[in-house]
């Protein structure tokens, strides 16, 4: 191996002693600055501290120690232009061939609850990026390490050849490019997003004056919503505990765009439920939805809603899939089958079934509130030249948040069946009308243009199904602008109705439940999902 020189100076220490006593017994010369350059010499490493090296102290608390010509010279001489060889000899600049650094805390530090904006400032690391990005513009002749990740593969090829081969160079300085560009996007989402009051206070609001979007690819799919179009998924930065993104797939063809789309709206409905649940989307509407004693139960009950639209679905439990279930559900045609857990035997049910996609996702610890992780915030949609940003719809209704406006009073039965259907209503396209009875959907009408077509829709095809609306509870995602939407869905057979109200009508509307004869509550929030 020629003689190389390597300078490392990083945040989080995680594995550096280990790899630069690896680098010194290939020969490698060692530079580091304070803490870290401490930390090695500690340990018995020969390390020369950054300012010796340069001859100019650390200075400014550390603000000032690596911006200096002995360092960006020796990162950013390019070793093939005679001239830049010159210039290094005639100043005693040295190259540094390998550079290891992680950046200042900047996002955790601002993630930590009553983080200031003095904490915040002091966390952005100017050095750091500054010798990033000037070893990764010269990555021909520098290999830049920023992820402790990255440590093994790279010594295993300096142990293997003696040096880095190009295509790893190339590679490293496009991750160190891609956390220059997810740190300064962090940097400038807090400080846009960041309001300066008189006498220092600060606040932070939820929309940044800019936004900077920050997500990693995670595959390239076949094609998009049709074979014409090209597609890719891509995760966050950090991705939620218990989200699509981190499932891990069992078995199964590869992913389509529509799976991943359909699979997310199953599985964000079936984790806010904390008995045994089913849900089945097709088309990203739930066709079934259902809790019960078990898998078996919860599924059994989905599927009757409408066996029909079943066919070629998703289906996700929130609940460990056992091989009862998994023989019920193999005698359907399935695209994608989700759940947190599987038997051995339940995945022997389906090993013959190679095109059944099966995902395996983490429910979130926390008890009734688990659904809340691994849940956007905020919610995104593209629209021409730009954006629409949106704090999420994560309202959740209690109980004690209904308003009962009719004369009729609810029953206990019928609560828990209101409280069900409101909670399915919210994963379904506006417009959208819900029957529900014991905790099933009896009949889902979603995305019509009218509601009285959503509670018709609704009604036909329980009747395809063979069910019986009488009896059954009746969610509306929003208001009933009119009476007639009310006497539809009575005439099915509904005798309560849970909607968010604040219609102008609101009391024409009220005045027919009572006329009717059914139960009507009133949530103050409406959910339209489009």
């Amino acid at each position: 191996m020629t003689s190389m020189n390597a300078l490392i100076s990083v945040s989080d220490k995680t594995g550096i002693l280990e790899f630069a006593q690896a680098l010194h017994a290939l020969g490698i010369r060692l530079l580091s600055t304070g803490g870290t350059a401490r930390l090695l010499a500690d340990a018995g490493l020969p390390v020369t501290e950054v300012a010796d090296h340069t001859g100019f102290p650390e200075m400014l608390d550390g603000r000032v120690k690596t911006l200096h010509p002995k360092i960006h010279g020796g990162l950013l001489a390019r070793r093939d232009v005679p001239e830049h060889m010159a210039a290094l000899q005639a100043h005693g600049i040295d190259t540094i061939d390998l550079l290891v650094v992680n950046l200042y805390p900047f996002e955790a530090t601002v993630a930590k609850p009553g983080c200031t904006l003095e904490d915040a400032i002091e966390n952005i690391d100017i050095g750091g990026p500054a010798m990033v990005r000037s070893a990764a513009k010269n990555w021909k002749d520098v290999g830049v390490l920023t992820d402790a990740a990255q440590y093994a593969g790279v010594l295993a090829e300096l142990q293997a050849d003696g040096k880095l081969a190009e295509k790893t160079k190339f590679a490293l300085s496009v991750a160190a490019f891609n956390r220059i560009s997810q740190y300064d996007g962090a940097i400038s989402d807090y400080l846009s997003g960041t309001s300066l009051q008189e006498g220092g206070a600060h606040s932070l609001g939820l929309f940044p004056g800019q936004s900077n979007g920050r997500f990693i690819k995670v595959q390239d799919l076949r094609y998009g919503e049709n074979a014409h179009q090209q597609a890719a998924l891509y995760r966050d930065l950090h991705p939620a505990p218990g989200s699509l993104v981190t499932a891990k797939q069992l078995q199964g063809k590869e992913l389509s765009y529509n799976n991943i789309a359909d699979a997310d709206a199953a599985w964000e409905c079936v984790k806010s439920f904390t008995e045994a649940a089913c849900v089945i989307v097709k088309h990203a509407n739930p066709c079934g939805v259902a809790v019960g004693a078990d898998a078996l139960d919860a599924y059994s009950k989905a599927f009757t809603t409408d066996p029909t639209s079943s066919f070629g679905g998703i289906i996700a439990l929130n609940c460990t899939l056992d091989e009862r279930a998994a023989l019920q559900i193999s005698k359907q045609f399935v695209e994608v089958l989700m759940a947190p857990g599987f038997t051995p035997e339940a995945l022997a049910v389906f090993k013959s079934k190679v095109n059944v996609r099966i995902l395996q996702l983490d429910l979130p610890p926390g008890g009734d509130t688990a659904w809340l992780q691994g849940r956007n915030l905020i919610d995104v949609k593209r629209v021409g030249s730009g954006l629409l940003m949106q704090t999420a719809d994560n309202h959740e209704l209690l109980l004690s948040d209904l308003k009962v406006v009719s004369q009729l009073q609810p029953t206990p039965a019928q609560l828990q069946d209101l409280l069900f259907a409101w909670k399915v209503a919210k994963y379904v396209k506006s417009n959208a009308i819900v029957f529900c009875a014991g905790g099933m959907t009896m009949g889902v009408g979603a995305g019509q243009m009218s509601r009285l077509d959503s509670a018709r829709i609704a009604s036909i095809k329980a009747q395809h199904a063979g069910l019986s609306l009488q009896g059954t509870a009746v969610a509306s995602d929003a208001f009933f602008p009119f009476r007639d939407g009310l006497d539809v869905v009575v005439d099915a057979g509904a005798t309560c109705v849970i909607q968010p109200g604040a219609s102008m009508r609101d009391q024409e509307v009220i005045d027919a439940a009572d006329e009717r004869g059914v139960v009507m509550v009133l949530t103050g929030v409406r959910h339209f999902r489009h």
